[in-house]
């Protein structure tokens, strides 16, 4: 019996890729095991965005390449971003690897490892697939990538180099796999893209987004839909309003603005700058929301003026839920021959100064709940702790709410919790009684 693990690194979009892979190796006859050491086979789905995720992806090969020293049969094959955008280093640099693939769909992978060609990469990044197969999920949640590429021109990104040009799946085929995933006990579906603003504009000629939100809303069942990655630049009056009035969705928008200097902003290679931003804001929270945002601190150029007035931004916002990383000099991008680079030292101080500002922010904006009911989904329980996300919780990157209750409450489902408490990023609450086995809309 062969048998495979895989190691899933960097974005959500790869965690959609590799739960792809895995459906077709299973239906295949492979099969999946935890446990790496029991594996033949051990795929690594690489990053390679920025230096960290680069380094851990580099770490994580060598980490599994020690295995082979106790079990000489095991294959080590990475694939992914890292493997398409240092395809050739890696091949001089890291000799032992069983097998090496760049940015692929699962399934030429699969044909490529059974057809004996195990290192690949074509002329082009093949980003997106057809809904074939996916394993049966094992959390209440799945990502589903609908579409990848990119062909926006911040000038910090190295993604549409090793990516490449924006394209997307077709919206019957998403529809299909999502309704795989609802029928399989999965609770929320959350689309992913580089992003989701473009999607449709290659395939359908136009931002076809709300058109997919709509179609998704039609499917039967009790399920949220979360969106993520919506380009500050692009998204536009239709899609805030889709996300708004559609049902299932929840009405949650992330929107990585990365900073609001127009200076920095105008380096960046943005094309809204402060005002624009602001009036963008202005229009989600028109309706109760939350909006998630990404900022960046210690691009080249930036001064403690620009600083400043993004820490100002920050505290007058009151984003619901924030986060940041520090900018990363990456070749073949325009910022980095840029003049006047930030030293790292500096960069890390700034970033602590930013997240120790949204700290107390959050810790406000989550005191704001206290005394509301809230809808939320159950997904794991800890002695008589039951452990929840609200529509302000995408899973491993915001908080959670956390409550009691005497009757016991199937993990998976729906119920209404008053929140009781706050910390600075989490909730606490109590069940609303009789009312947690019904559907309830996200507002």
């Amino acid at each position: 019996m062969n048998r495979f693990h895989i190691v899933k690194l960097g974005c959500p979009k790869n965690d959609a890729d590799s739960d792809i892979l895995r459906g077709i190796l299973e239906s295949k006859g492979y099969e999946y095991t935890s446990n790496p050491a029991n594996a033949n086979y051990i795929f690594i789905n690489t990053c390679g965005f920025i230096e960290d995720a680069k380094k851990e992806s580099i770490e994580v090969i060598f980490e599994y390449l020690m295995l082979k020293n106790e079990k000489k049969d095991l294959k080590v094959i990475p694939f992914g971003c890292l493997s398409e955008r240092y395809y050739t280093e890696i091949l001089e640099e890291i000799p032992e690897l069983d097998g090496l693939y760049g940015v692929l769909s699962p399934y030429t992978i699969v044909d490529k490892l059974e057809n004996g060609v195990c290192m690949y990469k074509d002329t082009e990044p093949e980003t997106i697939y057809e809904y074939k197969a996916r394993s049966k999920p094992s959390e209440y949640y799945a990502y589903v990538k609908i579409g990848d590429g990119c062909n926006r021109n911040c000038t910090f990104c190295s993604i549409p180099s090793f990516k490449g040009k924006p394209k997307s799946r077709d919206i019957i085929d998403i529809k299909k796999e999502v309704e795989f995933l609802v029928n399989n006990g999965v609770k929320e579906i959350i689309l992913v893209s580089q992003d989701s603003c473009l999607y449709g504009v290659d395939n359908y000629k136009k931002q076809a987004l709300p058109e997919l939100l709509k179609t998704l809303n039609t499917i039967k069942g009790e399920f949220w839909i979360r969106v993520m990655y919506l380009h500050p630049d692009f998204l536009n009056k239709e899609i805030i309003e889709t996300i708004h009035y559609t049902d299932k969705v929840v009405k949650y928008f992330d929107v990585p603005i990365q900073h609001i200097s127009s200076n920095i902003l105008t380096r960046m290679g943005r094309i809204k700058k402060k005002q624009d931003l602001i009036n963008l804001i202005e229009q989600i929270r028109k309706y109760p929301s939350a909006i998630r945002t990404t900022l960046m601190v210690g691009f080249p150029g930036e001064t403690e003026e620009d600083f400043f007035e993004l820490i100002d931004f920050v505290k007058e916002i009151k984003f619901e839920r924030l986060g940041s990383f520090t900018y990363s000099k990456e070749e073949d991008t325009p910022s980095y021959n840029m003049p006047n680079h930030v030293d790292e030292e500096t960069k890390i101080k700034r970033q602590e100064e930013l997240m120790s500002t949204q700290q107390k922010i959050s810790s406000e904006v989550m005191n704001s709940f206290v005394g509301k009911t809230l809808k939320v989904l159950v997904e794991e329980q800890e002695d008589n702790v039951y452990i929840a996300r609200t529509y302000l919780d995408a899973p491993e990157i915001d908080g959670n709410i956390f409550f009691k209750c005497k009757k016991k409450i199937k993990l998976g489902e729906f119920v209404n919790v008053k929140v009781t408490g706050n910390y600075e990023y989490d909730l606490e609450g109590e069940v609303v009684e009789n009312e947690y086995s019904q559907f309830i809309k996200p507002f």
